[in-house]
Parts: structure tokens; C-alpha cells; sequence
């Protein structure tokens, strides 16, 4: 039997490094029908290599700062904003969570204790952070496998193995890492790959999609996706790298519609003539 989807509106840096848009766009997110508004942490100097930190942006265009490091700065949100943005979260019954992608942000998190923490593709691999989540959190973690080896998915699933903590807290997203993925690319089927080998050791699978439009997702909810985590924004052409693959209000809105309505539909018919096929099965029925 299916169960009611769960949907994350990634907000993640889409906010500018201004709070009001952010609390404006937990607004968008709880009214366009998410369960979950998800932002990001990082410890950008603990994160970069120090080149990387003083080179320019890839796309000057995006760019927050004169380096990269400097654009990454802008964006960030402190402990205290967070919690503030999870108390915010608290009074529009919605869910915070956010990502963590170092070791400091994972235990400035961690002190927060959320209901939900995420390990983005980039950090699954991070195994010093993955222990502060194992090992000092007891929330759900949710795990994007874009990028990542069969092997490394191994490895992480049976890290969380230890006293049994994959099937009770660790969810697992299929999930291909670009911004935004055409469709060759998005191998929706993955859903069942990652079902096959983990359904029996991890409490939840789930699709993490950066396509453009709402359709696919529909379809990996029906091959067995529980949450569907799409990116967010209020307007698509805002300045940032990922505004350009995130879902609008009224298209997070339609996504929200169109899942409650696939949970709906999946079902069998409990008895052979519907009560509601009854009047037409005595007009319309051929019968001698």
C-alpha cells in the first residue's frame, strides 16, 4: 500500500543572504503545500580549499562576493539565524531542516536538534560528519545519493547499520547531482535499483529532483519515493545558481495537488460495481 508523499521545498541558499526573503520564502513553501523548508549549512573556510576559497566564482554572473569564498560568506547563515529560522518554521506549522556540509555545521545543527537533517551529495562521503550525525543526533538523516558510487552507498548504509539506526532514522534519495538535469539524465529508475538493494535496512526512500516541471516526480512517487525534495524559490530569475532549477510557488503548489491526488487514485476498487458506477451501470449496461 502506498503512503501519503512528503514533500521538502529547498530553499537552500535561495534566500540571498537576506532573512526576510527567507522567512518569506517558509511562507511560500507552507503555503504551496510543503512539509519541509530546508536551507543549508556550511563552514565555507573549513569546507574549501584555501584556493578554491580565494579563486573568483565559476560564474562571476551569480557571484555574491569578488571570490568564491567571499560569495559563499554572503550566503551563510549563523547558528542563531537558524534557530531563529527554525522557531519562524515552529510558528507557520511547518518543518525546518536544513543541510549540513562540514563537521562544524553539523554539530552547530545538531544543538538545535531538528525533527530532519540532510547530508547533501557533496558531504556523503564526509565520514567525520556522518559520525556526529550517527552518533550525537537522533533525528531522521536524510541522504542524497547524486554522484556516488554503488560501493560508497554501501558504505554509508552500513555505517548507519550500527545499533540498527538505517532502518529506524536514515532515508535515502535517489538523485542526479546537475542544475538542471534534462531528463536522459534525471534515471528515474534508480528509484528501483536503490528499493531493491535497501528497502530491508533504511526506513524510507526518497527523490531528490533539479529537472524542469512537475511530471516526473509523480512518477517516482508511484515506483516507491516516500519524500520528493525539489528546490524553491519565489522567482526563477533571481540572481544564484540555483533559482534556475527550482520550483516556483504556483508550480510547488500544482506538484502538492498532483501528489495528494496520485495518493488517491492508488488503490484497488473495494467491491467489483462502485457505488458511484451503480446509476450508470442501470442506464447505460448492455443486457438481454
Amino acid at each position: 500500500m502506498y503512503q501519503k508523499c512528503k514533500t521538502i521545498a529547498e530553499i537552500g541558499c535561495n534566500h540571498m543572504g537576506d532573512m526576510n526573503i527567507a522567512k518569506e520564502l517558509i511562507d511560500l513553501a507552507k503555503t504551496s503545500g510543503a512539509d519541509v523548508a530546508k536551507f543549508q549549512k556550511r563552514n565555507s573556510k573549513e569546507l574549501l580549499p584555501q584556493e578554491q576559497y580565494n579563486s573568483p566564482h565559476p560564474n562571476p554572473i551569480n557571484s555574491y562576493g569578488e571570490t568564491y569564498g567571499e560569495h559563499r560568506e554572503f550566503l551563510e547563515f549563523s547558528k542563531k539565524q537558524h534557530e531563529e529560522l527554525m522557531d519562524y518554521c515552529t510558528t507557520k506549522d511547518i518543518i525546518y531542516s536544513t543541510s549540513v556540509w562540514d563537521v562544524t555545521s553539523a554539530n552547530e545543527i545538531v544543538d538545535l536538534n531538528p525533527k530532519l537533517i540532510k547530508v547533501p551529495s557533496a558531504s556523503n562521503t564526509h565520514y567525520e560528519m556522518l559520525e556526529v550525525l550517527r552518533d550525537n543526533y537522533k533525528g531522521d538523516v536524510h541522504v542524497s545519493f547524486g554522484m556516488t558510487t554503488k560501493n560508497e552507498q554501501d558504505k554509508l548504509v552500513e555505517f548507519f547499520e550500527h545499533n540498527n539506526q538505517s532502518k529506524e532514522r536514515l532515508i535515502v534519495y535517489s538523485c542526479t547531482s546537475g542544475y538542471p538535469v534534462p531528463f536522459d539524465d534525471v534515471c528515474l529508475l534508480e528509484i528501483l535499483n536503490i528499493k531493491e538493494r535497501f528497502k530491508d535496512r533504511v526506513k524510507g526512500i526518497a527523490f531528490s529532483g533539479h529537472h524542469l516541471g512537475i511530471s516526473i516526480d509523480i512518477a517516482a512517487y508511484t515506483l516507491g519515493a516516500t519524500w520528493i525534495e525539489r528546490h524553491f524559490t519565489k522567482d526563477r530569475t533571481w540572481k544564484g545558481t540555483d533559482h534556475s532549477a527550482s520550483l516556483e510557488p504556483s508550480g510547488f503548489s500544482k506538484l502538492s495537488r498532483d501528489l495528494d491526488a496520485t495518493y488517491k487514485v492508488l488503490s484497488y476498487k473495494k467491491q467489483e460495481i462502485l457505488d458511484i458506477e451503480k446509476p450508470q451501470r442501470d442506464k447505460l449496461k448492455y443486457s438481454r
